[in-house]
């Protein structure tokens, strides 16, 4: 899967390739291990890129979802009605989550795992209502933990082998 990433982000600069992939869901927990093994780009370097890159998806989801949730359920279309019925059943089943909060939020955001990155948290902070001013703090704080701790697994991993 690693040399398919790369052939696909060949093109353009190692810094630009790695930024693509941080701004991208699921391929966003990657952009770390491939700057630093694969680009060889420096640490703090790679980190501050995929961090900042990270938070792109972050701020538009946050500015974005509830402008484009409103214009959706205002017509009356086809794929209007399955949006709105889509993010409502999701807001029952994350309904038992919202007892933790902006915390659980970052905390969730924090694990370094493919498929709970930003692009998914900032996703949960609309489902469950959290206004952008609230919740982008903590979802920055949970990259920063969660690239963190990659970081750390990347940086463990080279010493062992």
């Amino acid at each position: 899967m690693t040399g398919a990433i790369l052939h696909f982000f060949s093109g353009f600069p190692p810094a630009v390739s790695v930024m693509l992939m941080a701004i991208l869901p699921v391929l966003e927990r990657f952009a770390l291990p491939i700057a630093v093994l694969k680009y060889h780009l420096p640490v703090v370097e790679a980190f501050v890129i995929v961090v900042l890159s990270n938070m792109v998806p972050v701020v538009l989801i946050l500015l974005l979802a509830d402008k484009f949730h409103l214009w959706l359920s205002k017509h009356d279309s086809i794929f209007g009605r399955t949006w709105v019925k889509s993010v409502e059943h999701a807001q029952a089943k994350f309904a038992k989550y919202e007892k933790y909060g902006l915390i659980g939020l970052m905390i969730f955001l924090s694990v370094p795992h493919p498929l709970n990155g930003a692009f998914t948290a900032s996703l949960i902070a609309f489902i469950l209502g959290f206004p952008m001013h609230k919740a982008l703090p903590y979802l920055f704080a949970g990259v920063i933990v969660g690239n963190s701790l990659t970081l750390a697994l990347v940086l463990g991993a080279v010493r062992i082998f």
